[in-house]
């Protein structure tokens, strides 16, 4: 196994993620969010021949931080078809799995994506670069009324028309094809003092958009009761508050609005438990080395027993 370059993604909160998956070294462990490798790295180093690992990356650009194995599979797809993968594997449940939630430091970083606001790049913002929607089409191509309605869904920004309208007034006259020129016209809108938070906001919830990462997580999180076996350990980290509300929900009510269902006898029917109450946080060390640290919420959940 080569080395993994740890400068595509500082795994974080590695040795909390590992102790919450509770390494059976025979067992069979799926990380979903494959990215630069790291924590994959780290729980393969736990596993003994007999154990399998199987990771999952829409990136194509993650393969390249893959190893050749007999117990190791790298699967190119997004997590949102763990099922489906895991059935043509041939392999029915499993002890534990990871997902990473977020964007990787390498697509940050690499321009050509469009992900960062701290360069002028080319609208993209696609994870799987073979999608069809990119960045510059929601920017130019959505009504108002969407615009805003993903400006407030999944950036939480005030005043979601507002900016959706300077938007489709500055298009008009020229098409927005660039992060830069996204930025310009975001400028006047920006809370003083605020202005990097407010340009995140935005570029977020694009980003969201463009990969339907919502909806995505959703699918993922309704499969995991079926593929995780008896006792088996979900951990995900989260890095903003519509993903961390939707795994709490589902850890810890068994849905994904939080609603709660009861069977006859007032017993909350849900597929786990949470092995921790509140959302683990990095600690101020790590926080200081790895900026993505700073707002990833890590939550532990075990699958209850089938009856």
């Amino acid at each position: 196994m080569e080395k993994n370059n740890l400068e595509y993604h500082i795994p974080v909160m590695l040795d909390e993620c590992l102790k919450g998956l509770d390494i059976n070294p025979d067992g069979v462990y799926v990380d979903v969010t494959f990215g630069g490798g790291g924590h994959s790295k780290a729980i393969f180093e736990k596993l003994s021949p007999k154990g399998k690992l199987i990771v999952f990356d829409q990136d194509a650009d993650s393969k390249r931080n893959a190893w050749e194995a007999d117990n190791f599979f790298f699967v190119e797809s997004n997590f949102s078809f763990i099922s489906n993968h895991l059935k043509l594997l041939k392999i029915p449940l499993v002890d534990g799995i990871l997902a990473d939630l977020g964007v990787s430091s390498h697509q940050f970083d690499q321009g050509s994506r469009g992900f960062s606001i701290r360069s002028n790049d080319r609208l993209d913002m696609r994870m799987n670069q073979n999608a069809e929607i990119s960045a510059q089409n929601i920017v130019n191509e959505y009504e108002p009324e969407n615009l805003a309605r993903i400006f407030n869904q999944y950036g939480e920004v005030k005043s979601p028309m507002r900016i959706a309208r300077e938007i489709v007034s500055r298009r008009a006259s020229k098409p927005i094809t660039t992060t830069g020129e996204l930025i310009e016209i975001l400028e006047p809108l920006a809370p003083k003092y605020k202005e990097h938070k407010f340009y995140a906001q935005i570029f977020q919830a694009i980003r969201i958009e463009v990969n339907d990462e919502m909806k995505a997580l959703e699918s993922f999180l309704l499969q995991t009761p079926d593929v995780l076996k008896d006792g088996g350990r979900l951990v995900v980290m989260s890095y903003h508050s519509l993903e961390d509300r939707l795994v709490k929900n589902f850890m810890k009510r068994g849905s994904l609005d939080g609603k709660i269902e009861k069977d006859f006898f007032g017993n909350v029917l849900k597929p786990f438990t949470e092995l921790n109450r509140h959302p683990i946080e990095a600690s101020e060390e790590e926080r200081e080395i790895n900026n993505r640290a700073r707002s990833a919420k890590l939550r532990i959940s075990s699958r209850n027993g089938r009856k």
